[in-house]
């Protein structure tokens, strides 16, 4: 029998930290300025937008303790257990401010300040953990979650490429060793419970304690990376009496990059997922650069992403058009069922009481087989899809032999355009003079809503245009005239 902890146990400033007693929604933001009473972790958006609220977690990989951004506001207090915390507060030794913040200050990177330590805290993970030095690509990349409104953010990028051009030479580098240990002797393999029947927070650390634990508490919320059920929190005032973190279950996070098939757990996240997914296609390497910020892509995951059901989730249309199958479990009890099968109805999915996402498991593409994917948003960086759009064609010569096409925002579900995929079959890479008709078949599959982020006009005509585009590319196999990159390629070469 696995023994239970009753109390969350991390790391910070060097001092192990318990915690016994804590509501379970309480989020680490709340933590650190109301109990805590350590004001430079700010509240801006709160709902992991803005970066404000910026700290870094670090945990043990590869034999080393490997930092990552996450967003305070949105995360709950449970799920910094086993891990190092670090905020703005704990950089600076002795009086002597980190390299990142000496930078910032030297190079007038901070106006108001309100952004800063969240900034600083994102740029303390590229300094520990990026390519140095970092290319001003990946400084941009790095801060796309950190707003600032009053600095312009030329100042701060240039004093990142000036922290972070050398090997990291701070305390934390010089106390790795002994903090990855640290960390390590907290991995006890034990289940986390604090509280009672009624109200709790919960970590079990095996997939049979986490069936059996959910089997007897269904009405649970499960949590995975809180990127969604935190904002339940801080924007539904929900009060969630009871939560069951997946963060410490055991083989939950594995990623199986077979020949054929990827098999993803559910609680790996969109980090942890980016590469081998990029791997099937480019495509879906842009979409997962551009899927939220690097403080939502740590601690989001691929399972929660699907299993929240949203429909303008970006992930689930690429995966449906890849024809992928997802496995849950309930008790002792496994099934399988294609991915496009679990949404239901907006927000309801073909998930049984007391069952959870397990896997998701995805077919690389054949030989025959060319796949492209979109994402049209408002901003180009963190924001929410007004249409995801995903097309997989499995040519003979020049004729495309069969489709695959799924849309997100298009419906209240990530949804199949089944009639499109009947159009398009049999049409010609060489007769684009036949392509309109299967653009008119969309109106078949979809009667898309007017709402904030897009009208039903604009997106029937994007989604049309989106198809143009796959067939487009399909037929010349090359991407760079059609995107926004290859555009900035061809201007400046032109210059």
């Amino acid at each position: 029998m696995i023994v239970t902890r009753e109390a969350i146990r991390f790391w910070r400033h060097g001092r192990l930290v318990e915690i016994a007693d804590f509501h379970p929604r309480t989020t680490l933001l709340d933590y650190l300025r109301l109990q805590q009473r350590h004001f430079g972790t700010k509240e801006g958006c709160a709902e992991g937008d803005c970066g404000a609220c910026t700290v870094a977690l670090g945990r043990v990989r590869g034999g080393r303790v490997h930092y990552e951004p996450v967003n305070a506001c949105i995360l709950l207090l449970g799920q910094v257990d086993g891990a190092e915390l670090v905020t703005v507060e704990d950089l600076a030794v002795g009086g002597k401010l980190h390299p990142v913040q000496a930078a910032m200050a030297e190079g007038h990177g901070s106006q108001c300040g309100f952004c800063t330590p969240g900034i600083v805290m994102s740029l303390f993970t590229l300094y520990h953990g990026g390519e140095q030095p970092p290319s001003r690509e990946a400084v941009n990349d790095m801060l796309a979650g950190n707003l600032c409104r009053c600095t312009g953010y030329r100042p701060i990028v240039d004093a990142a490429l000036k922290a972070c051009a050398d090997e990291p030479a701070d305390a934390f580098s010089a106390n790795g060793a002994r903090m990855a240990e640290n960390l390590a002797a907290l991995a006890d393999g034990r289940n986390v419970f604090i509280g009672n029947d009624r109200c709790f927070f919960a970590a079990p650390a095996t997939e049979d304690s986490l069936a059996a634990l959910y089997a007897q508490h269904p009405d649970a919320t499960l949590v995975a990376g809180s990127t969604d059920v935190g904002l339940w929190v801080t924007k539904s005032m929900a009060d969630l009496g009871k939560v069951i973190w997946l963060g410490r279950v055991a083989g939950l996070d594995l990623i199986d990059d077979g020949t054929e098939t990827l098999t993803i757990g559910a609680t790996a996240t969109h980090a942890e997922a980016f590469s081998s997914l990029a791997r099937i296609d480019p495509d879906l390497g842009e979409i997962m650069r551009r899927f939220g910020s690097v403080q939502i892509r740590a601690s989001g995951t691929v399972g929660g992403n699907i299993a929240n059901g949203s429909p303008i989730g970006d992930l689930a249309p690429a995966l449906i058009a890849l024809d992928a199958t997802i496995e849950l479990r309930g008790g002792a009890a496994l099934r399988t069922i294609p991915l496009e099968n679990f949404f239901i109805a907006y927000r309801r999915q073909d998930r049984a009481a007391g069952e959870y996402v397990r896997r998701i498991l995805v077919p690389k593409l054949a030989a025959d087989q060319v796949f492209r994917a979109f994402k049209v948003t408002k901003r180009f960086d963190e924001d929410i899809s007004a249409v995801m759009a995903a097309f997989r064609f499995t040519l003979d010569g020049r004729r495309i032999a069969s489709a695959r096409i799924a849309f997100g925002g298009m419906a209240g579900i990530p949804k199949r355009a089944t009639e499109t995929e009947r159009a398009v079959a049999g049409l010609s890479l060489d007769d684009p003079g036949r392509w309109g008709e299967a653009m008119a078949a969309i109106a078949q599959d979809f009667q898309p809503m007017d709402d904030h982020r897009a009208s039903a006009a604009y997106r029937a005509t994007i989604a049309r245009n989106l198809l143009l585009k796959a067939l487009s590319e399909a037929a010349s196999g090359e991407t760079h005239a059609t995107r926004i990159i290859g555009r900035r390629e061809t201007l400046a070469a032109a210059e």
